[in-house]
């Protein structure tokens, strides 16, 4: 199966997504500072790590569709849709408000392919869910982080 157009771009602007995604984690992992540093600055390597995983999965499933994956950095400085992070020292506070932000526009990013993904090519949805199923949980960890409990 060749991708038409549509499906291409959809799948480029998950994959430079997912690229920023990683680079905000490593950025924010090296300069993270407060309270529960350790435990945060030890999930952001988890969200590295699923966003590398995700972007070679879906730049292996663009070439399997004859697409050409653009992964540069003049490509990903444009076009990526996550809020540019901040530059220096980030307290914990911060960086969780930041890593969240930028998980959930990850996962809009997908799911904002998703049907148009579904209806051409319904073989590539199962990489979507994969996505959004593991974001969506990194998120749900790292907010815990802020929570606190009601309980006596």
């Amino acid at each position: 199966m060749k991708a038409s157009e549509e499906l291409a771009k959809g799948l480029q602007a998950v994959l430079v997504d997912l690229i920023e995604l990683g680079l905000q984690g490593k950025q924010a992992h090296w300069n993270v500072v407060g309270t529960n540093f350790r435990d945060l600055h030890l999930q952001l390597d988890e969200v590295v790590a699923a966003a590398r995983l995700h972007t070679d999965v879906i730049a292996e499933r663009m070439r399997a569709l004859h697409v050409v994956p653009d992964g540069r950095t003049v490509t990903i400085s444009k076009t990526a849709s996550l809020a540019e992070p901040p530059e220096g020292l980030i307290t914990t506070g911060q960086t969780v408000d930041l890593t969240v932000a930028a998980l959930e526009k990850t996962v809009a990013t997908v799911r904002g392919i998703y049907d148009a993904v579904e209806e051409e090519d319904p073989a590539t949805t199962d990489l979507l869910n994969q996505i959004i199923l593991q974001l969506e949980q990194l998120a749900w960890m790292v907010h815990a982080e802020k929570l606190k409990t009601t309980q006596p």
